[in-house]
């Protein structure tokens, strides 16, 4: 990775949303080696608890999740005027296209299947954070 992609994610705040411990800290780690700020949480209503705190700029968030799953936890950060232009990002074992239409529908950006790779968790973050 050049240094100019780098510095360019210095300070970024970006929100992973997973019910697994494995997956919040490998997103962690890797993007914090790239320089962002990230702010983790375990289920859609401690994200919309951090989102008002800490306004991300780009938001991950698993589809399976207990209590409040992914597409409601989208849907209700799209309704929101405050962060409804925040990109979010679907992440999903599953690669149907089912869950891709229905991340769609509910306003996502794109869809990711776990496992993802560095370049794919970071190739997200450019294309709607870093598009100028």
């Amino acid at each position: 990775m050049t240094n100019e992609t780098q510095n360019s994610l210095n300070g970024l705040k970006v929100m992973v949303i997973d019910d697994s411990k494995t997956i919040r800290r490998t997103a962690e780690t890797l993007l914090k080696k790239e320089g962002c700020e990230v702010i983790t949480a375990v289920d859609g209503f401690e994200a919309l608890a951090k989102i008002a705190d800490h306004k991300p700029d780009i938001i991950f968030v698993d589809i399976m999740m207990p209590r409040l799953d992914g597409y409601q936890t989208c849907a209700l950060i799209k309704h929101n005027q405050k962060v409804k232009d925040t990109p979010v990002i679907m992440l999903s074992s599953k690669d149907g296209l089912f869950d891709r239409a229905r991340g769609r529908i509910v306003g996502s950006e794109q869809y990711l299947t776990k496992p993802f790779t560095k370049d794919e968790l970071l190739g997200a973050i450019k294309q709607h954070v870093l598009k100028n």
